[in-house]
């Protein structure tokens, strides 16, 4: 047991144990850092989502703060998470969480990996290099290469080493172990009165020093959210994962047997939404005010037509709101008429149609997909109304995909870049057609985004 390396030895079960016992005081938002929403969801919920899609992961325990276990009772719900066993209250340290979750697993020796709840950015690669090297080694830690120059400081706050960095590494999660060496490391520190440790492979390398520590590759993008600057950074990272959509190769979803409302569906990206549903099997309603007289900024005429739309259908999986106006004109110039138009069509409109749209979405547990602009980002000179509603749409978006979250409605806001439709040419006028992204494009990543997983997100489609 005491052995550094050994054959491959008969294969274990594989136990992941995420730690979830941290308060978050650095984050500063007055919950578990853990719980923080992310993308329509908490933190430890995008965490175990990771941890579960490895095929090779048998059980998943959750380590719990103690004080908040039961914000955790909606992922015991349903057959989401079928690998997920236990939520346990976790201990007053790193170290006391640790050896409860041992007690946990019983005498069983397996192969156990503890991962911080606030790492949710695991990649399947991690964890199967981490499993692989349990095989030979005892006790793995994953790391990354340190960017920055590393220095020890004395007492007296100045240098009094400058290490090699080219020797040092950046310790993450997963830290991995066979049960029963971590077993008898802490067995170990119990009878030292001066234990101290961070982590776990502190503790085996202080007090089974004959154990070699094996390290596998991390990531960057394995990043711990412990600052209030690491939710904008977790956030962003999110987009930037959805904005591989835009380049999927993959075919267009199966849309058979669904039912899709386009609000906006007559022309441009709407119509192309419809068309290209219709091509995959849906049954498509399409709601406009040039072909079904219906105007999105009316409660009465949308929930008509949502209505009418699950009267036929039965249901209603999926609602996309393409509609929208678009005027360019200083806004010291704009007349009231012009302002009060743009804020009902690009704004209110959406929140009246998400109002309308949850009692039939969260029958289906369907998606709504609104469509924002990138000028959403920053406020342009003569866009300034349209600019504004837009960045309404997309924190809309965020803020309905936490509050639908547990009923299982995705949100999220596709973001095109310039794209030849009937609304731009009459804005701006002919232009080039290379500079400018066809609609059938924007409506291949829209079919992509309300029938996938993502929720919370702007997903950006570029040329």
């Amino acid at each position: 047991m005491g052995s550094s390396e050994r054959p491959t030895r008969k294969r274990m079960r594989t136990v992941a144990v995420i730690l979830a016992g941290g308060v978050g005081v650095r984050v500063g938002l007055g919950i578990p850092k853990q719980l923080i929403k992310i993308a329509g969801k908490a933190i430890v919920e995008h965490t175990l989502e990771a941890m579960s899609r490895n095929a090779r992961v048998d059980e998943i325990i959750i380590m719990m703060n103690a004080d908040a276990i039961s914000e955790l009772d909606y992922l015991r719900e349903g057959d989401h998470f079928p690998k997920l066993t236990r939520i346990l209250p976790g201990g007053a340290t790193r170290n006391d969480t640790t050896q409860l979750a041992l007690a946990a697993l019983g005498d069983e020796d397996c192969k156990v990996l503890f991962h911080d709840a606030v790492r949710p950015f695991i990649d399947s690669r991690i964890i199967d290099d981490c499993i692989d090297a349990l095989d030979t080694y005892d006790a793995v830690d994953t790391a990354i290469p340190s960017a920055d120059t590393i220095i020890r400081v004395g007492d007296d706050g100045c240098i009094t080493d400058i290490p090699n960095r080219s020797l040092l590494r950046r310790g993450q999660t997963p830290q991995a172990f066979t049960a029963s060496v971590i077993r008898r490391a802490y067995a170990l520190a119990q009878d030292d009165p001066d234990f101290r440790a961070t982590d776990d492979c502190g503790v085996v390398f202080k007090y089974l020093p004959q154990v070699k520590i094996f390290v596998v590759d991390g990531t960057a993008e394995n990043m711990k959210v412990t600052e209030p600057i690491d939710i904008h950074i977790a956030d962003k990272v999110f987009q930037l994962q959805s904005a591989t959509l835009s380049n999927d190769p993959a075919d267009v979803p199966d849309l058979m047997g669904k039912c899709v409302v386009v609000f906006g569906g007559s022309y441009g990206i709407g119509k192309s939404v419809v068309e290209l549903c219709s091509d995959r099997g849906a049954r498509v309603f399409a709601y406009s005010r040039s072909t079904t007289q219906t105007d999105v900024t009316s409660r009465k005429q949308v929930r008509a037509a949502l209505r009418e739309a699950h009267h036929e259908a039965g249901s209603i999986d999926y609602i996309v709101v393409t509609a929208g106006v678009l005027t360019v004109s200083p806004l010291a110039d704009a007349a009231k008429k012009q302002i009060k138009q743009t804020i009902k069509t690009n704004l209110t409109a959406p929140a009246i149609i998400a109002q309308e749209s949850f009692e039939f979405l969260s029958e289906t547990h369907g998606s709504l997909t609104f469509f924002t602009s990138s000028s959403y980002t920053r406020g342009r000179a003569g866009y300034s109304l349209y600019s504004a509603t837009k960045a309404g749409v997309v924190n809309l978006t965020q803020a309905l995909a936490e509050e639908w979250g547990e009923s299982n409605v995705r949100v999220n806001c596709v973001n095109p870049q310039r794209t030849h439709t009937p609304m731009r040419t009459a804005a701006f006028g002919d232009e080039p057609a290379e500079t400018l992204l066809a609609a059938d494009t924007v409506a291949e990543v829209t079919a992509r985004v309300m029938a996938g997983p993502l929720t919370g997100q702007v997903i950006s489609v570029r040329l």
